[in-house]
């Protein structure tokens, strides 16, 4: 399962960044496709970039509403907002764990050899301010004599658009190289600093300053694809702590916000059904799958039982 998921977030990447002539135009992407949300974060302006990002694009829209409302235009933005709301809705974070790049970016960082540490928990709830600050209030409230904003995440914060955006024009543009100050500074530091520490703990960008990640988290509890507990087969035995990518213990929190889906405590780790995926209150895959008569499902969580258990005796 782990190897589908990586091969799925690969898939992703190449699909809201495929296109591959700006070595030869120098420039992005402005075609048909650039109309599409990206459903992980994906900086607008990265050369290769097919689809435009959710969060950069949702500050833009609130940056000039009172600009427009002045010059009579009502845009109410429910393109944007429908987009990212029913991404949201259906995937919840299963986005950050299955389609994100840059989530990507950090799992593969973080599999470099060194000692790994953990994440204090009070610090996930800074990607919630950074979410309604930077993405919302600032953008939509501090604007200039024209009435319109600026786009606070993108401009001063988004480690993706360095990595993506800012990097790869500099070496694309030579000309752009004096324009480089303090804000390419501050934002180069702000990446590589989440970069490095993404090698010693396990996706810090998500954990604690994601808007994106903070913005599907609200709708974890209602998300239409979901993990489920299964409380009576559950033996606490804290096997799905272990492997928990962002340091959340499944059986005491099912339904936690911070959860990206990625599977590993239902494929890797609980040898005692007690987790299963599930479709608008339907098991697609678990141990309540043998109740819908799927018997491909059946077989492969019966090999992946198996597996577990005989490591488990192995271990003991």
């Amino acid at each position: 399962m782990e190897r589908a998921r990586k091969w799925m977030q690969g898939i992703w990447l190449m699909l809201v960044n495929g296109y591959w002539a700006f070595p030869w135009t120098r420039t992005l992407y402005k075609g048909p496709m650039k109309v599409i949300c990206s459903p992980g974060l994906n900086c607008y302006s990265c050369p290769a970039a097919t689809a435009f990002c959710p969060i950069g694009t949702l500050q833009q829209l609130l940056l000039n509403i009172r600009s427009s409302i002045q010059f009579g235009q009502y845009y109410l933005g429910t393109f944007v907002l429908g987009s990212i709301g029913m991404i949201g809705a259906v995937f919840g974070r299963f986005i950050c764990g299955w389609a994100c790049p840059f989530g990507l970016f950090q799992e593969l960082l973080h599999k470099l050899p060194s000692r790994k540490y953990s994440i204090p928990a009070p610090l996930r709830w800074l990607k919630y301010a950074i979410l309604l600050f930077f993405v919302i209030l600032f953008p939509l409230l501090l604007v200039n004599d024209f009435g319109i904003g600026s786009p606070w995440f993108c401009k001063y914060i988004c480690p993706a658009g360095t990595f993506q955006a800012g990097i790869p024009m500099l070496i694309l543009q030579p000309e752009l190289r004096s324009t480089v100050g303090w804000l390419f500074i501050n934002k180069l530091t702000i990446a590589l600093g989440f970069a490095t520490w993404s090698v010693f703990a396990s996706r810090p960008f998500c954990r604690i300053a994601c808007p994106l990640g903070a913005f599907y988290a609200l709708f974890s509890r209602w998300q239409l694809i979901r993990l489920q507990l299964n409380q009576e087969n559950c033996t606490s035995c804290g096997a799905c702590h272990r492997v928990c990518p962002v340091g959340i213990k499944f059986n005491e929190t099912p339904g936690s916000s911070e959860c990206v889906n990625c599977m590993r405590c239902m494929t890797e780790a609980c040898a005692f059904d007690a987790i299963s995926v599930e479709i608008a209150g339907f098991p697609v895959f678990g141990p309540d799958v043998g109740k819908t008569k799927a018997p491909l499902f059946r077989g492969i969580l019966g090999k992946i039982r198996k597996k577990k258990l005989a490591d488990i005796n192995l271990n003991s």
